[in-house]
């Protein structure tokens, strides 16, 4: 099922979009959970990196997020943001947002059938995130995120949502439930021109990208319907897409040890999953993933190499996924260590963070990177059986990369 976005009105501000740091020009800040603001994702490089440098010519950046010229004068244009679903990923892609004090979106309504009470104060106050350092209040039906108006509205079918009346341009689905081109093409029935899924995408007629590894190949033109792939996806894609290019793989197993999630039992109940049936809180829970075939849609040169299962586990985030997989090239840990660190520091880096430190999982929650390579756990068996250990804040780093995302599709509006 296509879908063909209208031309969009472009909304257009006199604020550059772009800040100084350094004395350098940089792209989005991250202080959603954070009182200090870290430099993002999408940041300048050294010219001739993987990420393009500085112009001679016209003194514009060039960045590598999906391959186009975001040039640092002129007026910037705010494509208007809707997000259907304000849970877990909902919410922190709020903060994330909020804390690019340049973004190219500007979120306008938010679909929540919990009302507008409800979703201001679990925006405010999370029991992971902590409360959230932004000026937070609701109205009848709106709530203000430091002074910035979102009309909340409560509908469980997409097809009535009021999309065309407020001129939406991208519906981040963020309920986990409209993950096909049908589905989520309500959204364009309604009004909408794009639509950015939270989850992986089922069926054809949805292109799935993970920032940092194919980002490039988003077109306006293309694409109407959109993945962020998954978490464990986004946290194994470019370590894996490191190796491949540096060692060659040959075929691998994955397991992530998960923290559970809210499609999970608090208590023993139905499920469709008997194993997700159980309770979360008392079990490690065995489950299907299809995280690592579906790093094979965004590095095509791993198709039909890679497998694995998820271990769910009572933890309320940040999980770690363990991948053994045999390469071509024969080589030893430090050579394995070495190209992790170098791309953790170079055409990586904002994507892949290297750890040398004995940590656990709750040192690394509101990590803004999608994966931290955890370096001593690096294994080499004979000369070419690899294992890598990566953490990854399956909620934080995530919604750190869909709003990425969205800033690629809002930086190619036309």
């Amino acid at each position: 099922m296509a879908f063909v976005a209208p031309v969009a009105t472009v909304r257009a501000t006199t604020k550059s979009s772009v800040c100084q740091v350094q004395g350098r020009s940089t792209f989005a800040q991250f202080s959603g959970m954070k009182k200090v603001n870290q430099s993002s994702r999408l940041q300048p490089a050294q010219s001739g990196s993987a990420f393009g440098g500085y112009s001679d010519a016209n003194d514009a950046f060039y960045t590598r997020v999906s391959g186009i010229v975001a040039a640092t004068f002129g007026p910037t244009m705010k494509v208007r943001v809707a997000i259907n679903g304000f849970g877990r990923i909902g919410r922190n892609f709020i903060r994330c947002w909020a804390g690019r004090s340049d973004s190219n979106m500007e979120v306008v309504c938010i679909n929540d059938t919990s009302g507008v009470k409800t979703a201001s104060h679990l925006l405010k106050y999370d029991s992971i995130l902590g409360t959230f350092d932004a000026d937070v209040s609701a109205g009848e039906d709106t709530i203000s995120v430091n002074g910035k108006t979102i009309k909340i509205v409560s509908n469980r079918n997409p097809l009535q949502l009021p999309w065309k009346e407020m001129n939406i341009d991208i519906v981040v689905e963020a309920t986990g439930v409209f993950v096909d081109a049908p589905g989520a093409g309500k959204h364009i029935e309604a009004g909408a021109k794009k639509v950015l899924i939270t989850a992986p995408g089922k069926g054809d007629g949805i292109g799935t990208f993970v920032v940092g590894v194919n980002e490039k190949d988003y077109s306006h033109d293309k694409y109407d319907i959109v993945s962020n792939a998954s978490c464990t996806t986004n946290c194994m894609a470019p370590f894996m897409k490191v190796l491949d290019d540096e060692f060659g793989v040959v075929r691998g197993m994955m397991t992530t040890t998960h923290s559970y999630t809210g499609d999970q039992r608090l208590l023993d109940a139905g499920h469709r999953d008997l194993r997700r049936a159980r309770s979360a809180a008392l079990n490690i829970v065995p489950t299907t993933t299809g995280a690592a075939k579906a790093v094979a849609l965004v590095v095509p040169s791993l198709k039909g190499k890679l497998n694995g299962i998820a271990l769910r586990v009572p933890t309320p985030n940040v999980s770690v996924c363990d991948v053994v997989m045999q390469v071509n090239k024969k080589t030893f840990k430090e050579e394995v260590n070495g190209a992790l660190l170098k791309a953790s520091e170079g055409a990586m880096k904002g994507i892949i963070k290297y750890s040398d430190e004995p940590l656990v999982s709750c040192d690394h929650r509101g990590t803004d990177e999608s994966t931290i390579i955890d370096s001593s756990l690096t294994m080499v068996m004979g000369d070419d059986m690899i294992k890598v250990v990566a953490w990854y804040d399956n909620e934080w780093g995530y919604s750190q990369r869909v709003v990425d995302l969205g800033e690629v599709m809002a930086r190619q509006w036309k």
